[in-house]
C-alpha cells in the first residue's frame, strides 16, 4: 500500500513539474520576436541588404550567406505575416534574394551565392523553395510579383526535367550525376500550386508525372523516402531525411484537394504515420531544424484536413525541448557555438506554424 501511495505521489509530482515548466515557457509569439530580433542584430548586413551565414564571420565561407538559408528565411517571413498580416517581413528578405539572380542561359534563376560577389552553381531545389514561399505569399496577398517570380522559377526548373532514369528533376544544374527527392518533392509542390492559381492543366500533368516517378524510384518499403538516385549506375542513396518525407506528404494532401480522390488522403495518412514512427524518438526529432520545418508543412496540411492532433503534438514537444535545451544567452538557437541563419529561420517557421495551429 505504501509503495502504491509513493508511486502515485511521484507521478503527481512529475505531472506538476511538467506543467510548471510548460507554464514558464514564453509563448510562440514571444519566441518568434526574440529570434527575429537577433537575426536583425547579429545576422543582417543592413548596409548591403544581405545576411550572414552564421554569427561567427570568421567561420563563414563567403562574405554573405548562401541562398539556402534565405530559402528558409523567406518562408519564415511568410509565416510571420500569416500570424501578423499588418507587418511586411518578406520584403527585406526578398530584396536580398534578388541579389542572387542571374539571367544565365538557358533560363534565368537564382545562384547559390550573391551574384556580384562571385559566379556560383545554381540548384533547382534552392529555386523551388523560394517559389514555394512566394506562392504561399501570393495566395495570401495576391501581389503579382510573387506569381511572376514563381513562374520564372518554374521555367528554370523545368529545364532540369528529363527522362534519364525514367524521369525526375536533377538537383544541381551543372552536375547531372543525381536526381534527388529534395528537388522533386518541392518541384511537385511548385507545379501543383501554379495549377491551383492558373488552372493550366500542363502544370498538373507534369506534377503527376514527377509524383509517380518519385514514388516508383525513391520511396522505401516503409513509406519513407530515400535521398537520391545516382545516375551512372542507378544506385539509390538510402539516407532518409525529414524534409523529403515532408514535401511528398504535402504533395499528397494537395493532390487530394485538387482531385477530390481519397486515395491521396489515404497515402498521406500512411506517410504521416510512418514518418512520426521513424523520425520521432525519445521525445525528439533528428537534428536539422530546417529539414524538420519542411516536414511540418506536410503535417500541418494533413492536420487541416483530418484534425488529428497526433500530427501536431510531437512537434510541440520537440520545439519546446529546443527552446529549453539549445538556446544561448542571446536567445539564439542551435547546437554549435556559432548560431546560423538557417536555424533561426527554421525555428521561426516552426513556432509560427504551431502558433497558427493553436
Amino acid at each position: 500500500m505504501k509503495n502504491n501511495r509513493y508511486i502515485l505521489l511521484s507521478l503527481a509530482f512529475i505531472a506538476l513539474a511538467v506543467n510548471y515548466v510548460k507554464a514558464q515557457l514564453p509563448s510562440y509569439n514571444t519566441r518568434i520576436k526574440l529570434l527575429y530580433q537577433q537575426i536583425n542584430n547579429k545576422l543582417r548586413d543592413s548596409t548591403e541588404g544581405l545576411y550572414y551565414e552564421t554569427s561567427d564571420k570568421a567561420k563563414n565561407e563567403n562574405k554573405h550567406s548562401y541562398l539556402w538559408p534565405l530559402c528558409a528565411y523567406i518562408q519564415a517571413a511568410n509565416e510571420m505575416e500569416v500570424i501578423d498580416p499588418s507587418k511586411d517581413y518578406m520584403q527585406p528578405v526578398e530584396k536580398a534574394i534578388d541579389q542572387y539572380y542571374t539571367d544565365k542561359l538557358p533560363f534565368a534563376g537564382y545562384q547559390a551565392s550573391v551574384t556580384k560577389e562571385k559566379p556560383d552553381s545554381r540548384f533547382y531545389d534552392d529555386n523551388q523553395w523560394v517559389a514555394i514561399a512566394y506562392l504561399d505569399a501570393y495566395n495570401r496577398n495576391h501581389k503579382k510579383r510573387y506569381l511572376e517570380k514563381s513562374e520564372m522559377i518554374c521555367r528554370y526548373m523545368l529545364g532540369g526535367l528529363d527522362t534519364v532514369a525514367g524521369g525526375g528533376f536533377y538537383w544541381n544544374e551543372g552536375d547531372k550525376s543525381s536526381k534527388n527527392t529534395c528537388s522533386n518533392g518541392p518541384g511537385i509542390l511548385v507545379l501543383l500550386q501554379l495549377y491551383n492559381i492558373t488552372h493550366n492543366k500542363a502544370y498538373l500533368n507534369t506534377a503527376l508525372d514527377v509524383y509517380k516517378w518519385v514514388n516508383k524510384t525513391l520511396q522505401a518499403p516503409d513509406s519513407i523516402y530515400y535521398d537520391n538516385i545516382r545516375l551512372r549506375d542507378l544506385k539509390i542513396g538510402k539516407a532518409k531525411i525529414t524534409y523529403n518525407l515532408g514535401t511528398m506528404l504535402q504533395s499528397n494532401v494537395l493532390l487530394y484537394h485538387i482531385t477530390k480522390d481519397h486515395k491521396y488522403l489515404g497515402v498521406a495518412e500512411g506517410i504521416a504515420k510512418a514518418g512520426r514512427k521513424y523520425f520521432f524518438k525519445k521525445g525528439r526529432l533528428p537534428g536539422g531544424y530546417w529539414f524538420n520545418a519542411v516536414m511540418l508543412r506536410g503535417y500541418q496540411e494533413l492536420y487541416k484536413v483530418d484534425g488529428n492532433k497526433d500530427w501536431v503534438n510531437f512537434y510541440q514537444e520537440d520545439a519546446d525541448a529546443i527552446w529549453n535545451t539549445e538556446r544561448d544567452a542571446n536567445n539564439m538557437l542551435g547546437t554549435k557555438p556559432e548560431r546560423s541563419l538557417i536555424d533561426q529561420a527554421a525555428m521561426i517557421e516552426i513556432y509560427a506554424r504551431l502558433q497558427e495551429l493553436k
